[in-house]
């Protein structure tokens, strides 16, 4: 048994679903005490109920609030710091895709909101939680991107613009906080089979979405959706004391679609 985060506290951000709960259970596995933070509290419920049939003695604590709100956010490190002492790691992860659109029909209240969760939230994320990193001298952020950060994929102007702006926030304080004994990184996930990418599939056709994600990844490599826990290995991996000199930098798990011709 791996026990990378024995000992250590974990902040875990769109942790109800997807990406957030795949990886709160693999750290849950290796020992990690979970800070759990989601809009959704009862996702959030849904999460820690998984963990605990995995890890019965897990320590977790669940935390609601909107990323998109700087005094909420400010409030969930706090309260992570004061039920659990400090943060080792933090994967800064609650993101939305928005509609689907060209950016001409785009809306501008769904651009602002995307953004506002997506960017923003990050941004809250780190700045709150590097200033605990800093004094305890150690820490591992892992944020979110996309391919869509990375790559135009079209139809996602708030989504494209916001997960650019992810890569961008991760290079620059990576760059910035590294001697501190902080490093900061990003993963770029592909399509993913997570509610979220349903909910994508769903918005192209809400009554053959399973088809058209047939043909959705047929131009992939690997011909396939990338699995949760897939993210959730790599996402350990690199919150974790063994990937400490990765640091401003992106790292895709996409089946390699990205850099295909």
């Amino acid at each position: 048994m791996n026990n990378r985060f024995e000992g250590k506290v974990v902040l875990v951000t769109g942790a109800g679903s997807g990406l957030g709960q795949a990886t709160a259970l693999q750290i849950a596995k290796e020992g990690a005490k979970l800070s759990l933070v989601d809009l959704n509290s009862a996702s959030l419920e849904e999460t820690k109920s998984k963990v605990l049939e995995v890890v019965p003695n897990a320590e977790v604590i669940l935390i609601t609030a909107d990323v998109s709100d700087e005094k909420a956010v400010e409030n969930y490190v706090n309260e992570t710091v004061t039920k659990l002492g400090k943060i080792d790691s933090f994967f800064n992860n609650a993101g939305i895709e928005g509609k689907q659109n060209l950016t001409e029909d785009y809306g501008i209240d769904e651009f602002q909101k995307v953004v506002a969760i997506n960017l923003n939230g990050v941004f809250y994320g780190m700045k709150y939680v590097l200033k605990v990193m800093k004094e305890q001298g150690f820490g591992s952020i892992v944020n979110t991107a996309s391919v869509g950060g990375i790559r135009g994929v079209g139809n996602q102007s708030g989504y494209a613009a916001s997960k650019h702006g992810v890569v961008g926030l991760t290079k620059n304080s990576g760059i910035e906080y590294g001697q501190y004994g902080i490093s900061i990184k990003a993963i770029a996930p592909g399509a993913i089979m997570t509610p979220m990418v349903e909910g994508s599939l769903k918005q192209i056709d809400p009554d053959n979405w399973e088809e058209v994600g047939k043909q959705f990844v047929e131009p992939n490599p690997m011909k396939r959706f990338g699995k949760p826990e897939e993210v959730g290995y790599l996402a350990a991996f690199l919150l974790s004391d063994q990937a400490n000199f990765i640091n401003a930098t992106v790292i895709p798990i996409d089946g390699g679609q990205s850099y295909k011709y």
